[in-house]
């Protein structure tokens, strides 16, 4: 009751300064509102290149990329920065286009102008966990909350998606339709594509960690638990896992960004924490072995090709709180183990079942071909009158 109330004043407030900066005229700009910052930082480059007017980026507290490389103006958007909060509205408010990574529960007041596109980058190119209308817990919400849920998925012109699996998961989802999809590769995944960014990447943490270049990496990346955020528990046995794979092996550990952590690092010549990167797929590139759960990392980590284990300790518990799709589970592209010995086991026997992951890279990368970001642009000022109007013809590239 008092979270509805709460969450009903916030959007009375947001509805009216959004309905008087609404008044203000036009500008040709998209915006994007960014809580992860991948798809974005990728998607302002292709508008850079297309000079497709002027470009801001609204950064909530939980984004962790700077975008210091764009030529965009950068706006804190919280509402502990009263000012530059408000100059978000106004962004918002006065665009072409609006592009946002998330949900976003303002966008159920933005009643955008007719000619305004807001697409939907989302930030996983897959989804194992259930979300949006087909989260369990959505069920446990109030009708208020319920019909919010819909008003905000309602905003979405388009969706990108990477592949046909996640187009059928975002129509059930947000409630869309076939002609709100966008199939044109998730623009985060373009970074696998970048054998240069790549080289480069690979070399910096090298050098930052030189000890793997004798040993293999295996990264622990788990996805966060709600009741686990201040304190989380690391069911791995690093004990067991230093005293059996430490002379071949380094763990690096990357918890959630979301979980706040203070790590007494016992094995620090096998332990390394990770979780400051700001972004994960750097990690990726040189990891060799990936050990998760329920995350969306693996959608994007089989793009190299390389050895996946499912850490699900606590599934059933898991299943009730948040839903995991039966058939997700039935395709894993890796071994799922329940317990260290078991994980031990699997990584000495080099079980990993690497045919799996191809497999699985193929079906959710469907369209993710190192050209997302630009196909992406591409297509809003091929196909969209509204925002066509707005581009500079002079620079802009077909491929």
């Amino acid at each position: 009751m008092v979270r509805e109330l709460a969450i009903s004043l916030y959007l009375a407030f947001f509805k009216t300064l959004f309905i008087c900066f609404k008044l203000f005229p036009q500008k040709n700009k998209t915006t994007l509102v960014s809580s992860f910052g991948d798809n974005v930082l990728y998607t302002a480059k292709s508008l850079e290149k297309w000079n497709a007017g002027e470009i801001v980026i609204l950064k909530t507290p939980s984004c962790r990329e700077e975008f210091t490389d764009l030529d965009a103006e950068i706006v804190p958007f919280s509402m502990t920065n009263v000012s530059a909060f408000l100059k978000g509205i106004y962004h918002l408010a006065t665009s072409r286009v609006v592009m946002v990574d998330n949900y976003f529960g303002f966008l159920a007041v933005t009643d955008f102008k007719p000619n305004v596109t807001c697409i939907q980058l989302w930030h996983a190119a897959g989804a194992m966990k259930k979300f949006g209308l087909t989260d369990p817990s959505v069920q446990t919400r109030s009708p208020r909350a319920q019909e919010r849920f819909k008003q905000v998925y309602s905003r979405f012109t388009y969706v990108t998606v990477g592949s046909e699996k996640m187009a059928s998961i975002f129509q059930e989802s947000f409630g869309l339709s076939n002609a709100n999809i966008l199939r044109t590769g998730m623009p985060r995944t373009d970074f696998f594509f970048d054998n240069s960014q790549i080289e480069q990447i690979e070399k910096e943490i090298t050098e930052q960690y030189p000890i793997i270049k004798k040993r293999k990496v295996i990264l622990y990346a788990p996805t966060y638990r709600d009741d686990e955020l201040a304190k989380p528990k690391i069911e791995l046995d690093i004990e067991r896992l230093y005293r059996e794979l430490g002379q071949e092996y380094v763990l690096f550990l990357r918890l959630h960004p979301a979980v706040t952590w203070d790590l007494a690092n016992y094995y620090p010549n096998f332990v390394i924490d990770v979780t400051h990167y700001k972004n994960i797929n750097p990690l990726l590139l040189v990891t060799d072995i990936l050990i998760t759960d329920y995350s969306s990392i693996p959608f994007e980590y089989s793009l190299l090709n390389r050895p996946i284990i499912f850490f699900t300790y606590d599934l059933e518990d898991y299943q009730k709180k948040r839903g995991v799709s039966d058939e997700y589970l039935e395709s894993l592209p890796g071994p799922m183990v329940r317990d260290t010995k078991s994980l031990i086991k699997v990584i000495k026997k080099s079980d990993f079942q690497l045919e799996k992951v191809q497999a699985f890279s193929k079906q959710w990368n469907q369209y993710s071909n190192g050209h997302a970001s630009e196909q992406l642009v591409q297509v809003m000022y091929t196909s969209n009158p509204a925002v066509a109007a707005t581009a500079n013809p002079s620079t802009q590239t077909t491929r």
